[in-house]
């Protein structure tokens, strides 16, 4: 005899589709709510004088939100009108993080392109008076380039190699140690290692190895106490990357018969490129923009002076220093260019650096 095992789908509890709808905003509603916040904002503060755009803008905003949130509660109910407010929230956090980057953008743009000329690019302020209108920063170009580039060349290889040794060999009190005093160098003032470069390198070894037994500034020095800041970040993000890489990719390495150095060389470190890539340059354009210990340890000069190891040099940075302390309606102009200058120098390093990366064995 045939058994019926059918079951009809009330008795199983299966709702009806209709049913597993639920009721959603329209798509034009965030507008709307934004128009009408914006309007009774403009009544409310401008028409009424109690402040200006600045005040209506934040007033707006939270009208938008209490709008958005008194919408999908009555429409969506309570539990979808809390994830839409989330949501609202973070694109808030978002745009209130992106507002000040906007802003240095925008005022570098707007001042920065006074100056934007053959002068001052191809001259100094040697022999440049306060009033006089001429005058650039190739002295400073030169000096940073060449600190940046002698503290990078430090930094890099005894960073990346310190990041390997903490995560592939060191074990137990002693990489601990290292990892402890990386993190205490992090977050030492800059002109800490200037006055550590001025003590150990200024006044005591150039005056050993100089003609007339003195202490002698140099662009050198200089790249010695940006290295000793870029140190720390260089490590502790190259020892972070190299964490992100697998343990399988290691350990198949390991399987074929490969030495632990030549896995490092041929796997680890081309995986982990990209990432100890954006740390180096995070600690490069820390360096291009500090002022005291070039101050300190390469004195600052008016002049060209492409000789690293002997006599003053100037930077962008000290450049900006020196000439937003000048009484002159001619030197807010170099400022602002010079400091157009450096971040543009830094961006070209950055997207360079990043092009470099993407072109390793792993990620071909």
């Amino acid at each position: 005899m045939a058994v019926d095992t059918s079951t009809p789908t009330r008795s199983l509890g299966v709702t009806d589709a209709s049913q597993l709808r639920t009721k959603s905003l329209p798509n034009w509603t965030p507008l709307v709510a934004a128009v009408a916040a914006v309007a009774l904002s403009y009544v409310l503060i401008n028409l009424t004088g109690a402040g200006g755009w600045v005040l209506t803008g934040v007033v707006a905003a939270i009208l938008f939100v209490v709008l958005m949130g008194v919408a999908a509660t009555v429409v969506e109910g309570g539990r979808s009108a809390r994830n839409r407010m989330a949501t609202i929230l973070i694109y808030a956090a978002f745009l209130l993080a992106l507002l000040p980057l906007l802003s240095v953008v925008w005022t570098l743009l707007d001042k920065g392109t006074e100056r934007l000329d053959g002068n001052f690019f191809n001259s100094s302020m040697n022999n440049i008076g306060p009033f006089d209108a001429n005058g650039g920063a190739y002295h400073a170009i030169i000096g940073t380039i060449e600190q940046a580039g002698i503290a990078t060349l430090i930094t890099v290889p005894l960073g990346i190699l310190g990041a390997i040794y903490i995560v592939e060999y060191g074990r137990g009190f002693f990489a601990n140690t290292i990892r402890f005093f990386v993190d205490v160098m992090t977050g030492i003032p800059s002109i800490v290692a200037g006055l550590f470069i001025l003590s150990f390198w200024v006044f005591t070894i150039t005056p050993l190895y100089s003609s007339d037994g003195f202490a002698h500034y140099s662009g050198f020095a200089a790249g010695l106490s940006l290295s000793v800041l870029m140190l720390p970040t260089v490590v502790r993000s190259s020892e972070e990357m190299l964490r992100l890489v697998p343990t399988a990719l290691r350990e198949g390495s390991y399987a074929l018969g490969v030495p632990k150095w030549k896995t490092i060389v041929s796997i680890v470190l081309p995986t982990a490129g990209p990432g100890i890539v954006t740390g180096v340059m995070l600690a490069v354009a820390r360096a291009c923009g500090e002022t005291a210990p070039v101050l300190l340890v390469a004195g600052g000069a008016s002049a060209i002076n492409f000789n690293l190891f002997d006599g003053n040099q100037s930077s962008l940075s000290l450049f900006v220093y020196q000439q937003a302390g000048v009484a002159s309606e001619f030197s807010p102009g170099r400022a602002w260019t010079a400091a157009l200058t450096l971040v543009v120098l830094v961006l070209v390093l950055t997207v360079a650096a990043k092009l470099l990366a993407r072109r390793n064995k792993l990620a071909r």
